[in-house]
């Protein structure tokens, strides 16, 4: 069987995030992550859509935050059903009547025909889809020459200096109770292609604990446009103890988990976000203490970090071929860095690839143990 023709992305433009405290939004990305304000909902927009939006961008990447202005809109339809969280990610593509036709020969579902918009630079044409994980869907665009970000935004008021350096989305994490439906429409409706896996549990190292959290992980991606999308399920024994099954409970309902930024250089970066008051998971220390032997049976053989200044700033590292590697670093979940189950379980990953194009798999392990942390306090202060 042929393999399906591509769609034309080409690019991950952005994602749309529903938020309840909009204000909180503009501390935490303006303030703390030092992006730009770059775009705002207009009043005759804020009136149509019934909420306020704002655009937060650095470098090549764009984060809408919309807080519901009333009933009836659709930020107040997504959080009548799930805290704060991600509704939609946006994608450039090349031409907008060619994606839209592969879609719907594929068996996408259109939530609308292409529509087409204009100002001063040029038109903007968009339409979208609904998919196979809960309340998210997804919009497709192509731009010629179009100024505004989206339909009605008008220049927003602050400009950041993305000092950490935030280059794009390396890839967006997705957590569902079962992944194959996703899988297969990535396949067959996106065109998407199988790029890594792995299988994961906690319990691996000692069969005879009474708790536990594993997951299943399959990341697929577009080799035209290199956008991925990892995907994960939570796996046996202990399955409602998955850190992936208290995601979906904390969000009620399958969604992103989160997005991955890239940076050109990670030890700079983490150093300048803890000191501007970014917080993130921690790291156990036991991790740095295995970390030499790790690195030099993994393949890897050597890194440029110093190993102390790693374990100083909780970077994590893998890799499993020679002098490719990656470094990365995940920030608190939005619900534990605000003390607020309305904040949701989203959170970010910050990434620097040296060659490797993996997802940490040596890196599940520290990661699991962290979020179980987190979730557990949650719990025992009475969140969700």
């Amino acid at each position: 069987m042929a393999k399906p023709a591509p769609l034309g992305i080409k690019r991950l433009e952005g994602i749309h995030y529903y938020v309840y405290d909009l204000e909180r939004s503009r501390r935490f990305y303006g303030e703390l992550m030092d992006f730009s304000e770059s775009w705002q909902s207009s009043p005759e927009l804020d009136r149509e859509g019934r909420q306020k939006s704002i655009c937060f961008s650095a470098g090549n990447v764009n984060v809408i935050c919309s807080q519901p202005l009333g009933p009836g809109g659709r930020a107040a339809r997504f959080l009548a059903k799930h805290p704060d969280g991600v509704g939609t990610l946006i994608f450039e593509v090349e031409d907008i009547a060619r994606t839209f036709a592969l879609l719907e020969e594929r068996g996408g579902t259109p939530i609308d025909d292409i529509q087409t918009f204009q100002d001063d630079g040029g038109t903007l044409r968009q339409f979208a889809i609904t998919t196979p994980f809960g309340d998210c869907t997804f919009r497709f665009r192509e731009r010629r020459g179009y100024q505004a970000f989206y339909p009605g935004a008008i220049r927003g008021a602050r400009s950041g200096g993305n000092r950490f350096g935030i280059g794009d989305i390396d890839h967006v994490t997705s957590n569902f109770q079962t992944m194959k439906p996703m899988l297969l429409w990535l396949e067959h409706v996106l065109g998407f292609e199988q790029l890594w896996h792995v299988e994961f549990h906690t319990s691996d190292v000692n069969p005879e604990r009474k708790t536990g959290s594993g997951l299943k992980s399959i990341v697929m991606w577009d080799p035209a446009s290199n956008v991925k999308f990892a995907n994960n399920e939570p796996a046996r024994p202990f399955f409602k103890q998955s850190q992936i099954n208290i995601f979906n409970e904390e969000l009620r309902g399958d969604g992103v988990q989160h997005a991955a930024l890239t940076v050109a250089d990670i030890v700079g970066a983490v150093k300048a976000m803890r000191s501007s008051g970014i917080h993130f998971m921690p790291t156990p220390p036991s991790y740095y203490d295995m970390l030499p032997e790790r690195i030099a049976k993994s393949g890897i053989n050597a890194i440029d970090e110093d190993l102390q200044v790693l374990r100083d700033l909780e970077i994590l590292v893998d890799g499993d071929h020679d002098h490719a590697y990656m470094l990365q670093i995940f920030l608190k979940e939005a619900a534990g860095l605000y003390n607020d189950p309305k904040a949701g379980p989203f959170f970010y990953e910050i990434i620097q690839r040296k060659g490797d194009r993996g997802f940490g798999a040596g890196n599940f392990r520290a990661l699991f143990e962290s979020i179980e942390r987190e979730q557990q306090q949650r719990q025992a202060q009475g969140g969700t």
